[in-house]
């Protein structure tokens, strides 16, 4: 797994804040399908469409291979794990925590297992103990979200 640590653009910043709007308006269209259906029905729909259109795009763009050797077989968990979060959340944002409030959390869980696969160096991952600043951002994302959920609904 190449590791190249430049600093990231502007543009990298955009993607990452463009992709974090992407990833609540799936929350919000999954869970709407699963009061019309079911937790199942709505990850079945996300995933279905996901596959014709990952089709597509190889159809159409043909990319040559990165590596010629295969990765390795955890690398296929993905959608297993995408499965399994478009169920719960599904589940999550038809209750009291709501959007934001499963948002909220989940931001908090991906941090948390982040800053636990890098202390590991799981996934191939180069191992990185957590920093000062890391648990700072960790504690200010358990505050914001617990203010969120408990607090949040009076706004």
């Amino acid at each position: 797994m190449p590791n190249s640590r430049s600093a990231p653009s502007i543009f990298h910043f955009a993607i990452a804040f463009g992709t974090g709007g992407l990833l609540t308006l799936m929350i919000l269209f999954n869970g709407t399908l699963a009061v019309y259906g079911s937790l199942f029905f709505a990850s079945w729909v996300p995933h279905l469409m996901g596959t014709f259109a990952a089709l597509l795009f190889l159809a159409i763009l043909r990319p040559k291979r990165a590596m010629a050797k295969r990765p390795p077989l955890w690398a296929y968990l993905g959608g297993v794990s995408g499965g399994v979060t478009v169920i719960l959340t599904s589940a999550t944002v038809n209750t009291a925590l709501a959007l934001s409030g499963t948002i909220a959390l989940g931001l908090a869980g991906q941090m948390i297992f982040s800053l636990i696969a890098d202390a590991k160096g799981l996934f191939g991952l180069p191992q990185r103990m957590p920093s000062a600043r890391d648990l700072c951002a960790l504690a200010l994302i358990m505050s914001g979200s617990l203010i969120l959920i408990f607090f949040g609904g009076g706004l």
